[in-house]
């Protein structure tokens, strides 16, 4: 009897031993190296998922298995890892650190997955190593795996991003540099006609679900855009409601840091499917006297066999105008849309009042539509500047814009009364007062520029020339 209460005692002390050690760096040193001394004792297989290939075109499948990885418990558990902040408030984002090694089971099998990097060109490689007498049970099960589970990943949490092209490459991701792409636009709040507005849309929501129909015309599935019009009127936050309603990245490619049309080739080949590949201001980089990209460089960028290295992609291009461009860029194939952003004009004009200061109608609108069609105008950027500094005050506000397009020289309208005046002036929390001269307001929205010319230029807004088959 007393021996069987001494073996209950010893039970009880070593079951109080191991719970005490289990909270105690001890054990977790004693399980690491069971773990270790087991994996002597088989043969493993590895595999190498590195982050670029030879080209440094980005690797899909490095993608894939990061987004993974960085979703595995087994991170939170490891003995290190790195914390990043996220594009949400309150946001923390777990990522594998160089050297660091994970573990996962999949169908009962250990594997684990090691970053390393490159000693050569410091580029980043995940691998993975597994035990051989399991690599023809699970290997491919395991893949597909994470490749389902990345890709619900993905679709729950995608931050689109905004890449921009540097000088030179890096060993980390090559000539791409990204930041979040938050921009608010969209096309519920962009100011345009409304029909245009709808026909870009359907076009771009039929082009996602064209992937059948461009293969059987033995097609490369990609879209361009030409967007044109005066500085102001639009064309960026077009941009970004495109990338929005897409759920694209958008690659913006700074010509000017591009050497040669080679590398031109280089930048589009590191791009990705589901993106948006944007050039701005195009016309005035080809009126460069001296330039590194060729006109023959950029039309190869457009629909060369390089263009047709990757799919599901949408080219935009923008130009102030297109009347002193090469046609050979407009043809169709390289550019499949034309899309004009004109000055506003007075339907426009009412979007914007609605947009800013909540206005539907108001007294002033039949002298402001009178102003609009005796040829005054302005962009959408200079008037919605106005109401943004006078929001406070909806008739101060739409005052500052009779103001201004009577300012251009190209309202008949009726001027603005004294008592007009004096009613805009005596509210000194407003743009305009007594200290603000008209010559002060030209200057501060650089309406000069406009001028008279304006006066009798046709605005075919609501056009969109389609150059290829939808």
């Amino acid at each position: 009897m007393g021996n069987m209460i001494l073996l209950l005692f010893v039970i009880l002390g070593l079951l109080f031993i191991l719970r005490f050690l289990s909270k105690t760096s001890f054990f977790h040193i004693l399980l690491n190296q069971f773990r270790s001394l087991e994996d002597t004792l088989h043969v493993h297989q590895s595999y190498r998922v590195p982050q670029f290939n030879h080209i440094f075109q980005e690797n899909e499948l490095y993608l894939k298995v990061s987004t993974y990885l960085n979703s595995l418990p087994s991170l939170e558990d490891s003995d290190f890892t790195n914390l990043f902040t996220g594009s949400k408030p309150n946001d923390i984002l777990l990522r594998l650190d160089i050297n660091q090694t994970i573990r996962d089971v999949f169908l009962g099998a250990r594997v684990t997955w090691t970053l390393e990097k490159s000693e050569k060109d410091g580029t980043k490689i995940l691998v993975l190593k597994l035990r051989k007498k399991d690599r023809r049970r699970i290997l491919r099960p395991y893949l597909q795996h994470i490749l389902s589970v990345s890709g619900d990943i993905s679709q729950r949490k995608k931050e689109l991003k905004l890449c921009m092209n540097v000088d030179t490459p890096s060993g980390d991701n090559g000539r791409w540099r990204s930041v979040p792409f938050n921009h608010p636009a969209s096309f519920d709040t962009l100011v345009m006609d409304v029909d245009l507005k709808n026909k870009v849309k359907a076009d771009l929501e039929t082009f996602l679900k064209s992937r059948q129909f461009y293969h059987r015309l033995g097609r490369v599935w990609k879209r361009s855009y030409l967007l044109y019009g005066p500085s102001g009127t639009g064309k960026s936050s077009f941009v970004a409601a495109m990338a929005r309603l897409l759920n694209f990245d958008v690659y913006d490619i700074d010509l000017s840091k591009v050497s040669d049309d080679s590398d031109l080739k280089m930048l589009l080949l590191q791009t990705t499917s589901k993106s948006m590949i944007v050039v701005e201001d195009l016309d005035r980089f080809l009126t460069e006297k001296c330039r590194d990209v060729s006109l023959s460089g950029i039309l190869n960028f457009m629909d060369g066999i390089i263009s047709c290295c990757g799919e599901e992609r949408v080219m935009v291009f923008t130009m102030n105008s297109k009347d002193q461009v090469d046609q050979a860029l407009l043809r169709p194939g390289r550019v499949d849309v034309h899309v004009q952003f004109p000055l506003c004009d007075f339907s426009s004009f009412k979007n914007l009042a609605n947009n800013y200061l909540g206005v539907k109608e108001h007294k002033l609108f039949p002298q402001l539509e009178e102003i609009f069609q005796g040829g005054a105008s302005l962009t959408p950027a200079e008037i919605g500047e106005i109401m943004i500094s006078n929001r406070s005050s909806p008739t101060r506000a739409l005052k500052s814009v009779i103001t201004a397009l009577q300012t251009t020289g190209g309202g008949k309208g009726r001027r603005l009364s004294d008592e007009d005046e004096s009613e805009t002036s005596g509210d000194q929390g407003g743009l305009f007062s007594r200290e603000h001269s008209v010559r002060d307001f030209r200057k501060l929205y650089g309406l000069l520029k406009m001028g008279s010319r304006r006066k009798d230029e046709a605005l075919d807004l609501g056009t969109v020339e389609k150059e290829g088959p939808s």
